[in-house]
């Protein structure tokens, strides 16, 4: 590629009286910095502040832990004016905001921005990658295994910059990958690759594992993700399942996790957006929880814009059950209790659909966040509950 290709790929800046360019490369899509200037060891934390909030990357060229160091004292710093602008806020009367729902979906779109935000200021620091992912660097992680993981081959010939929060998001997946996360139906781990949503929360993989199925012939599982719903149905006997998904990432993730649970010979892993052509007596989907717009490609596992997936799914359903299949539709109300979703809307979507409810399981979360007071969003996460609904077609 050549500068001129695409501009917003390249950084450029000044040293002396020379222009220096460097590619650049975000995993969320962001674009460069407009403004770039080198930065070391000498920088003072409320001067890169400053030049942060002002939109001005950080090329580092110092020590790299000193640049991890700084990212903490930026975050620090974040923190403080959010409570202090939070402080402000609660001496201030709320004007045109309503109790309950109202109040939990302004919570959530505030929070949100303030995530956005702080996202925004803390990737304004820079780190430069030379080819073979080796980090130029005094004190310097050895980076290549994370990075060849995240980024594949197309990038290892290539010098670039990358934001160091965006590297420190590397290095937690690969140590995440070569974990794994423990699945209580599984007996086993499941891997998630960078990109590819983590099955952390376990409660929603517990349903999966106890409700009763109506076959054990055939199964669909429609955006398999890390293959965790696809290995717990073949452990459970299901002879048979074609999962898909629309990511390359995550079927890829799928076939090594499957692999390495010796259950990859019961499981077809297929490109689609969502169904595989056919008929199911099983056909089970776990959709992005939260119907708001993802503000990068990592968090399309989170967030569903306008109940894509969610309306898909049940409006499709229909076409690919056999009589007396049952179509497993696994759901958070967390949007529900944030405002986000109508209270009755999922039951409007499934009679829209042709579909009737045949049982339904629930199941409270788990996580430390739904008993943290300190949680913004505490007041919705406290009442969530995830349930299994069992769909069939109306006679």
């Amino acid at each position: 590629m050549t500068p001129h290709d695409d501009s917003l790929a390249w950084l450029t800046w000044q040293t002396g009286s020379t222009q220096q360019q460097l590619r650049w490369h975000s995993e969320a899509g962001n674009p460069p910095p407009k403004r770039v200037q080198e930065a070391d060891d000498q920088i003072a934390a409320d001067t890169a502040y400053k030049l942060a909030c002002e939109g001005c990357g950080l090329l580092w060229r110092g020590d790299f832990q000193n640049a991890r160091q700084l990212l903490q004292a930026l975050g620090r710093r974040i923190d403080k004016a959010r409570e202090r602008a939070l402080a402000k806020a609660k001496d201030k009367p709320a004007a045109g905001v309503a109790a309950g729902a109202g109040a939990a979906a302004q919570a959530f779109h505030q929070h949100r921005q303030m995530q956005a935000q702080r996202a925004r200021i803390l990737g304004m620091l820079l780190i430069p990658v030379e080819p073979g992912f080796v980090v130029p660097l005094r004190r310097a992680p050895d980076v290549q295994a994370a990075c060849c993981e995240a980024y594949g081959p197309e990038l290892a010939d290539t010098a670039f910059a990358v934001s160091l929060r965006e590297l420190q998001g590397l290095i937690g997946a690969h140590e995440w990958r070569k974990k794994g996360v423990e699945i209580g139906a599984l007996g086993a781990r499941i891997h998630p690759w960078y990109g590819v949503f983590s099955p952390v929360r376990g409660e929603y993989v517990d349903l999966v594992a106890q409700a009763a199925l109506p076959s054990t012939e055939l199964a669909f599982d429609i955006g398999v993700g890390s293959g965790v719903l696809s290995a717990v149905l073949a452990q459970r006997g299901v002879r048979k399942i074609v999962a898909t998904d629309m990511d390359p990432r995550a079927l890829a993730c799928a076939r090594q996790n499957l692999q390495q649970l010796g259950l990859h010979q019961q499981v077809q892993l297929q490109e689609a957006d969502l169904f595989p052509e056919g008929r199911a007596p099983l056909v089970v989907c776990n959709p992005p929880w939260l119907p708001a717009r993802p503000s990068s490609p990592i968090e399309h596992a989170v967030y569903d814009p306008d109940s894509r997936m969610l309306l898909g799914f049940l409006n499709g359903l229909a076409q690919h059950l056999t009589p007396q299949g049952e179509g497993w539709l696994i759901m958070s109300d967390f949007a529900e209790h944030l405002g986000l979703r109508a209270p009755g809307m999922l039951a409007e979507a499934i009679a829209k659909a042709g579909l009737v409810v045949a049982g339904r399981h629930d199941i409270k979360p788990r996580h430390g966040k739904a008993v943290d007071r300190d949680d913004p969003l505490h007041a919705a996460r406290s009442k969530e509950t995830t349930t299994l609904w069992r769909l069939r077609v109306q006679a």
